[in-house]
């Protein structure tokens, strides 16, 4: 008879008891253990930025099933038939022996495991650079339970007034907002030019506009130089230019490293991007050990080229698919990532899925159209609110490459919708008439997402002649700058205006006053409204009268990102 197949797990977080979980339905004979070295298992770490903030309040609630029972060694044991051991190191992989070596982590005990098949579900690590004063108190992350316990306790404690958040990236924004809400002054401080780098900048600076209405500084092209200190506690951070913002807190959000020392010295193969090297079995340069999670790197499924892809969902999926394969064989395959994301930003959402239009250039695709659409995600009358939202596409073929969205409507629909979209190959010309489901209560008749498809099917087919706001400011700022044309009404303009010398000509006060517009019928015209509807009814009925180089700002007001005039 058959010895029952010891499958071992090396990571307790998510990725690595989806794997156990999944190989032990599949195997019920299976002997599945998991080696964690914190002492909670199964941690939905996406959550911490909500607990610090009070969303929630029952710090249970991030260990729990959705049925609220605890997902501690003995929930694994009883319920699922699995060995966890927690507060337990992984300290050698022996892959000839099949042993792995664990050191408890309280009592310095060290035993060995056998295993028949392994998977490296070992996660990543915040960056933490080597700066002066990171080790003083009042310094911290927010990857792990423990940190997440310490923001939420000076939340509750009310024992601080400033705080510094370094990166605004996903989990810098979230960490803002969440300390903010608690009464917290920030300052979030980024080294790139913008913040959510998924996004392209024109969308990234109406978050950042927006993050800054909400009392929030934002200070982007600048670094961290030094944290500075008094009897150990940390009183501010010093920039590279020598400001310094005086605080008591200071959390480090500039991106994960893969955990990969395990690997390493086991002589599995690591990736271009840093991370585990994994096929599409989730199967690593040694047949019987897997890897999944925030450790390994894998393909971008519309480039092909390797990426890392430290997402909560990814590393669930990724592990369902190893715990099938490590249980019964490679029957299954993940096949890789678009970098579908979205986060919370205040009463603001803020999503991307593909490539923007910055990493589509990056990676090589030389001739791709893009439009922004700015739009109510439902009637007025049912509590409508904005959406912002950019589509790249290939311009030879109309295929979808990436979509963007931001604002305080359902971002969350549209790139969901997106996402499908991206991983069906379909094109512009096959969702200008999309079959999505409509009611007032949820969408227009024309959904946002279809009237963006059916925006960049203008523009590829020539009727919409938009042009960007970066592209527009460009303009402006040139020798000879366009003539700006508003055509919203003058209540409208009154009460908001960009103030870059435009003329305002109401679009229903257009055709009689066409002699107050430019005598020179060759003379660049930029038309707009208040999201840029009547900005291309303003175009075609110029065009009709013998303008011949109209173009429509795209987006409109509420689509730009710079300064306005009130």
């Amino acid at each position: 008879m058959a010895e029952n197949k010891k499958i071992v797990v090396i990571g307790g977080s998510a990725a690595g008891p989806k794997t156990a979980a999944r190989a032990k339905r599949l195997d019920q004979n299976a002997e599945v253990t998991i080696v964690q070295m914190a002492p909670e298992l199964s941690m939905a770490s996406c959550g911490y930025p909500y607990f610090v903030g009070g969303v929630f309040n029952d710090r249970k609630q991030l260990l729990s099933t959705p049925y609220g029972e605890v997902r501690d060694p003995d929930f694994f044991l009883h319920t699922k038939g699995i060995t966890a051991r927690t507060g337990t190191e992984v300290v050698d992989i022996d892959r000839d022996k099949h042993l792995v070596t664990c050191r408890d982590l309280e009592t310095g005990d060290v035993d060995e495991l056998v295993y028949d098949k392994l998977v490296i579900a070992t996660g990543a690590t915040a960056r933490k650079p080597p700066l002066p004063g990171i080790d003083l108190q009042g310094v911290t992350t927010l990857q792990s339970l423990r940190d997440a316990d310490f923001l939420r306790q000076i939340r509750d404690d009310k024992s601080i007034t400033k705080a510094v958040v370094i990166g605004g990236g996903l989990i810098g924004i979230e960490t803002s907002e969440a300390l903010q809400l608690s009464g917290i002054d920030i300052t979030v401080v980024e080294l790139l030019p913008q913040i959510l780098m998924f996004l392209d900048w024109e969308l990234a600076k109406i978050l950042e506009n927006y993050v800054r209405s909400k009392a929030a500084n934002v200070l982007t092209d600048i670094g961290v130089a030094e944290f500075i200190g008094k009897d150990g506690k940390l009183t501010a951070v010093k920039l590279a230019n020598g400001t310094e913002l005086p605080c008591e807190l200071a959390v480090m959000a500039i991106g994960v490293q893969p955990n990969t020392r395990l690997a390493e010295a086991a002589g599995i193969r690591i990736g271009v991007t840093g991370g585990i090297d994994v096929n599409p079995f989730m199967q690593t340069s040694d047949p019987d050990i897997y890897a999944v999670g925030d450790c390994v790197e894998i393909s971008n499924r519309i480039t092909g080229a390797r990426t890392r892809a430290p997402f909560g969902d990814l590393a669930n999926l990724q592990g369902r698919v190893a715990g099938e394969n490590v249980a019964l064989g490679n029957s299954a395959q993940f096949p890789g990532t678009i970098h579908t994301g979205i986060c919370k930003v205040f009463d603001f959402s803020a999503g991307s899925t593909g490539l923007s239009e910055a990493k589509a250039r990056a990676a090589g695709y030389d001739n791709i159209v893009t439009v922004i659409n700015a739009s109510l995600d439902k009637p007025e009358f049912m509590g409508a609110k904005l959406l912002i939202s950019k589509l790249v596409a290939d311009a030879r073929t109309g295929k979808i490459l990436g979509v963007q969205c931001v604002g305080p409507g359902d971002v969350s629909k549209q790139i969901a919708t997106a996402a499908m979209a991206i991983l069906g190959n379909l094109t512009v010309h096959d969702l200008v008439n999309a079959d999505l489901p409509y009611a007032p209560p949820f969408s227009l008749p024309i959904d946002h997402f279809i009237a963006s498809a059916h925006l960049l099917e203008n523009k590829m087919k020539g009727r919409l002649n938009g042009i960007s706001s970066v592209e527009m400011k460009e303009l402006l700022d040139s020798e000879e700058p366009p003539y700006v044309l508003d055509v919203r009404t003058p209540e409208e303009f009154d009460m908001m205006r960009l103030g870059i010398g435009e003329t305002l000509i109401p679009l229903g006060e257009l055709r009689p006053r066409l002699d107050e517009l430019p005598a020179d019928k060759n003379r660049e015209i930029v038309c707009y409204c208040k999201i840029s509807l009547r900005g291309y009814e303003a175009q075609g009925l110029l065009e009709a009268n013998g303008w011949s180089n109209v173009k429509v700002l795209e987006g409109g007001v509420m689509a730009w990102p710079f300064g306005r005039e009130k």
